[in-house]
C-alpha cells in the first residue's frame, strides 16, 4: 500500500486536535506548529500555534482515506483537480526543518503582479520561465517566450514560484 502525504481541512482552531485524532487511529499525521511569544499583563510565554490555519497532513493510502474523513473535526481533503492534493515529501521535510529553526514563521500565499517574471514549478512547461499578463482568481496568463514566439497559457498559480536570480 502506497502511502502519500494530503492535506486535510479542518474545522476552525481544531487542526491540534484532528492531528492527535489522526496519530490515536495509527496513521501518520503532521500539523506544522510556529513557535510564538504571546504577551499577557503578567509575563511572556512562547506558545505553539498551527502554521496553516485548518490544515493538518496525514500520510495516508488510498484504502485508509475514509478513515480520515470519518476523523471528528476534519472536514474533507484538499482537492486539486478533481483528486485530493498530494504534497511532496521533500516539502514536509523542508516545513519541519524550517519551523524548527525559525520562529515566529509566517506563511502567506504568494504575491503575483502584472509583467512580473515568474517559473512554473510543475506540469508539461516546468521550468520555463515566463512574464505574468493578466491574473483572475487562481489562474495566471503567462506568456513564454521562447523560439522567437510567445506561447501565452493560462496557468494554475499555485504552479509558479519567482525565478531563480541569474
Amino acid at each position: 500500500m502506497a502511502t502519500k502525504w494530503l492535506a486535510v481541512y479542518t474545522r476552525p482552531r481544531w487542526e491540534k486536535k484532528v492531528n492527535q485524532l489522526l496519530i490515536e487511529k495509527g496513521l501518520e499525521s503532521y500539523c506544522p506548529l510556529n513557535k510564538v511569544k504571546r504577551k499577557w499583563s503578567d509575563r511572556v510565554k512562547v506558545v505553539e500555534e498551527p502554521l496553516f490555519k485548518s490544515y493538518v497532513f496525514v500520510k495516508v493510502s488510498d484504502e485508509n482515506r475514509s478513515a480520515v474523513r470519518m476523523t471528528n473535526g476534519a472536514i474533507n481533503f484538499v482537492y486539486w483537480d478533481g483528486k485530493p492534493a498530494v504534497i511532496k515529501e521533500r516539502e514536509i521535510t523542508a516545513i519541519k526543518r524550517f519551523l524548527d529553526e525559525y520562529e515566529n514563521v509566517e506563511a502567506r500565499p504568494m504575491e503575483l503582479k502584472v509583467n512580473q517574471r515568474v517559473r512554473i514549478a510543475n506540469g508539461s512547461l516546468m521550468d520555463k520561465e515566463g512574464k505574468v499578463l493578466d491574473i483572475r482568481h487562481k489562474m495566471a496568463k503567462i506568456a513564454i517566450d521562447s523560439l522567437g514566439y510567445i506561447l501565452v497559457a493560462y496557468i494554475d498559480r499555485s504552479k509558479l514560484t519567482s525565478p531563480l536570480p541569474k
